[in-house]
């Protein structure tokens, strides 16, 4: 058995920053089209990656591209370096601790993958929760959290959200249920985007995926007030800043754009929340094909500005579907089957050789996610916190898994199994 003191946080987030720095460049510049990026070319990674597979291809879309890389002698040594890299510093340990069985649980309204993401969370807070005079839920929603919560644990709990309906929705669910109003829920509607979030020192602040710059507020407002923390990351491009400045010293001099932050929602998994991998591929597809029958039609698109005003959720249904909503929004006539067979056509052959291309930088998607957490952890360890970053629940139930934890005392942080 190591008797090696366990990092700090700080330590962990320089680890991950000296894998990240030097590919920032990479996380900046999506590749729009079938040619190679400047950032692939400069690395002369751009020959392997074309020359890849169907299968292989696939595999590598489905988390297999770091082991690609191991297995295949031709990688360029610098892109498999890169991978080992990333999967050392995106490792993190599980919980030890037990998820609450359903039963007992009010799960009224709640989906069946929600129910294991508040099983799981639960059942971590405890000891938290013991030493708290009140649960601060912050941004949340219907209060599903908030409202199990309060009858688990007998603690007076807030539920803060700026959609006034979702916290309509959990008061009427909370007041018609058994556990209701008599364990303190109090539903407030607050724009903590905007508004300050005020913390007291024996609060327990929470956030169940919190998004962008929520969980970046939260983690400054229990800093200054030194309350226990436990947060959900979700969302980092849900900001309104054009790019998201580090809340650490270990972190100072980071910044990563609106746009590139997004890249951490990328999940490299055979079924996605809303959709299956195949089916979300068939769906860029079909956008690639408007934005090119767009540009034949002399309206000048960037990339993601084919969708501007159509809902993500229509190139699910294909390319003629799509292509009818967009042209109809602009007023345009519909496209001609010859039309659609052309641009569709060009869409699938670009297509192939940009999901090739966009493989480098698609590893990087959970080290942009476990890079912000870190930094929000080391922020947390300079104002005097303990802190813990985990693995909350299997990526079944969401890829959004990575949970900090933080209390000004190292004894009520839940149980950690070794990494």
């Amino acid at each position: 058995m190591s008797n090696a003191k366990p990092m700090s946080q700080s330590q962990a987030l320089a680890r991950v920053l000296g894998v990240l720095t030097p590919v920032l460049d990479i996380v900046d510049a999506p590749v729009e089209a079938p040619s190679a990026p400047e950032w692939c070319a400069l690395r002369g990674w751009h020959p392997f990656l074309l020359a890849l597979a169907d299968e292989e291809l696939a595999a590598s879309e489905r988390g297999g591209f770091a082991a690609l890389l191991a297995a295949r002698a031709d990688a360029p040594a610098n892109l498999r370096a890169l991978a080992v890299g990333v999967l050392e510093c995106t490792r993190l340990p599980a919980l030890g601790t037990p998820d609450l069985a359903a039963e007992g649980l009010d799960f009224r309204g709640v989906a069946t993958r929600k129910r294991g993401q508040l099983g799981a969370l639960l059942g971590a807070l405890p000891t938290l929760a013991a030493h708290a005079e009140r649960i601060v839920d912050v941004g949340a929603g219907r209060g599903h959290f908030a409202r199990l919560a309060a009858a688990l644990f007998q603690r007076r709990t807030l539920a803060l959200d700026r959609d006034v309906s979702l916290l309509v929705s959990g008061l009427e669910r909370s007041d018609a249920g058994p556990q209701g109003a008599q364990h303190g829920v109090e539903f407030v509607d607050v724009d903590v985007g905007r508004e300050p979030l005020e913390l007291r020192t024996t609060d327990l602040a929470v956030g169940l995926h919190a998004c962008g710059e929520l969980g970046d507020r939260l983690v400054v407002a229990a800093g200054a007030a030194r309350c226990d923390v436990a947060l959900v990351s979700c969302c980092l491009q849900k900001t309104r800043a054009p790019a998201r400045t580090a809340l650490s010293r270990a972190a100072q001099g980071l910044s990563i754009r609106r746009g590139a932050l997004g890249l951490a929602n990328l999940a490299t998994r055979e079924v996605g929340v809303e959709a299956s991998l195949e089916e979300n591929l068939l769906a860029r597809e079909a956008r690639l094909a408007l934005r090119y029958l767009l540009r034949g039609r002399g309206v000048e698109v960037g990339a993601g500005e084919e969708m501007r005003g159509v809902n993500r959720r229509r190139a699910q249904a294909g390319f003629a579907e799509l292509a009818a909503h967009a042209l109809g929004l602009r007023g345009l006539p519909p496209a001609t089957p010859a039309e659609l067979e052309a641009y569709a056509g060009a869409a699938r052959r670009d297509h192939a050789l940009m999901r090739r291309l966009s493989l480098p930088r698609s590893l990087l998607a959970r080290l942009i996610e476990v890079a912000i957490v870190r930094d929000r952890a080391a922020a947390l360890e300079e104002q005097g916190h303990s802190v813990a970053v985990a693995q909350l629940f299997e990526e079944q139930l969401t890829p959004r898994n990575t949970v900090l934890f933080a209390s000004a005392d190292a004894a009520r942080l839940p149980a950690l199994r070794a990494e």
